[in-house]
């Protein structure tokens, strides 16, 4: 079945008969429409270490494929996240540091204080009060009619999650979802954010509401809050503003973005694929599995961005210092040479774990295990309930080359 797509992709993309000088994979909408397969499909096949010259984000090397791409993520010596781990370059944000943007020391440092709060004993605690809220979200969903899972689901139990994990004001949780979007968004002229100045205007709204929480939990006893945490450690207690933002806005998009566009996601290739579902259904205890590959095959975060600080090699291909290097794990994660049917949608399959979403190196993705319980959660609470969502119309995806996700997915519960 994706084959067959794949194949209809190259038929309308012009991605499969321009020359490979000129194709270039940051264009958010490819991502927008769901064409960008086709694009990655033919990289893999004819040039996994992809150098394009020009594009809206100056040139930039795409590495395509799953071994390169580990290559790079493990080796942060020539390839560093300093200079920022998106291919935009957001103007003045080059001094907006944050841990995933520094190596050793600092960077250990900093993510070590942030770390206990997704440790093995803080998500023990945290899977009852999940589980209460997703049942509490299941059960308060419309009946006989449709509605956008995005917002009532997938953002509403990310939304709860990060607010806990901030210790953030309840009742303005859904702020958080607003800052994580801007965060993750390039002005558009006619869209709400139109400008740079009006981007960094919103962000600096984010900072002073969290400034204020800040004073606060400096002046108590340490608590198990991001922002305790933070506020009392030597590590980052004397962080400028700038930093402090930076590290805000890693915390909130990668406790946001990432999990509620996997929740969504999951529930579309259930959809796609009757038989993957029916296998959930009568062996429960697939979860575990089915939620590796649901984040396997949303790949949620679609690209990481290094800069080379020496010149290297890379599939045989000469990087220069100063380079652009964009990791595309959404590329990766469909690479055949290393998983088997990789086009497909299997929840039971062999090394299901072994995929790039996550990345590798010292910027593993931090809440891996967090994502992962909710996850798990979400899918338990419902087979528990025997509940089932048909799809009724197509999902809206968002126009970004950095976050693969979507904006409304309207579904229905059917008996």
């Amino acid at each position: 079945m994706i084959m067959t797509r794949l194949s209809e992709d190259c038929r309308v993309n012009d991605s499969c008969v321009i020359p490979l000088s000129k194709l270039d994979v940051s264009d958010g909408k490819r991502f927008q429409d769901d064409s960008i397969w086709a694009c990655f499909e033919r990289l893999r096949r004819e040039d996994p270490v992809h150098y394009c010259q020009d594009s809206t984000h100056g040139p930039y090397w795409s590495v395509t494929k799953y071994r390169d791409i580990v290559a790079v993520d493990t080796n942060h010596k020539a390839f560093s996240s300093e200079q920022g781990v998106t291919i935009v370059d957001v103007p003045g944000e080059h001094w907006t540091a944050s841990f995933i943007k520094m190596g050793p020391p600092k960077h250990g440092e900093q993510r070590n204080t942030v770390s206990p709060i997704v440790g093995l004993e803080s998500l023990t605690k945290l899977e009852s009060l999940i589980r209460s809220r997703v049942r509490a979200i299941l059960a308060g969903l419309p009946r006989n009619e449709a509605f956008n899972w995005v917002d009532m689901v997938s953002i509403e139990l990310t939304t709860q999650m990060l607010a806990t994990l901030f210790d953030f004001p309840f009742e303005d949780r859904r702020l958080l979802t607003y800052w994580s979007d801007v965060a993750v968004t390039a002005p558009k002229a006619g869209h709400a954010i139109d400008s740079w100045e009006k981007r960094s205007t919103i962000l600096s709204e984010c900072l002073a509401y969290f400034t204020r929480l800040w004073n606060e939990r400096i002046k108590v006893e340490p608590r198990l809050d991001l922002i305790s945490l933070m506020a009392h450690s030597a590590a980052t207690r004397r962080m400028e503003p700038s930093e402090l933002l930076g590290n805000l806005i890693l915390l909130i998009v990668g406790g946001n973005d990432t999990t509620r566009n996997s929740i969504t996601g999951g529930l579309l290739f259930m959809h796609q694929y009757p038989s993957e579902w029916r296998k959930l259904v009568d062996n429960p205890k697939l979860v575990s599995s089915a939620v590796s590959e649901i984040i396997r095959y949303q790949t949620p975060i679609a690209h990481m961005r290094r800069t080379a600080v020496i010149d290297s090699i890379v599939g045989a291909k000469q990087i220069r210092k100063g380079d652009k290097v964009v990791m595309w794990y959404i590329s990766g994660n469909r690479d055949e040479e290393v998983i088997e049917s990789a086009n497909n949608f299997v929840i039971d399959r062999k090394n299901v774990r072994q995929h790039l979403s996550f990345g590798f190196g010292i910027h593993r993705c931090l809440g891996r295990h967090l994502a992962e319980l909710q996850l798990r959660v979400l899918w338990e609470e419902i087979l528990s309930a025997e509940l089932w969502f048909e799809v009724v119309g197509e999902p809206e995806r968002i126009s970004s080359n950095f976050v693969h996700g979507y904006s409304a997915l309207p579904v229905r519960i059917t008996a």
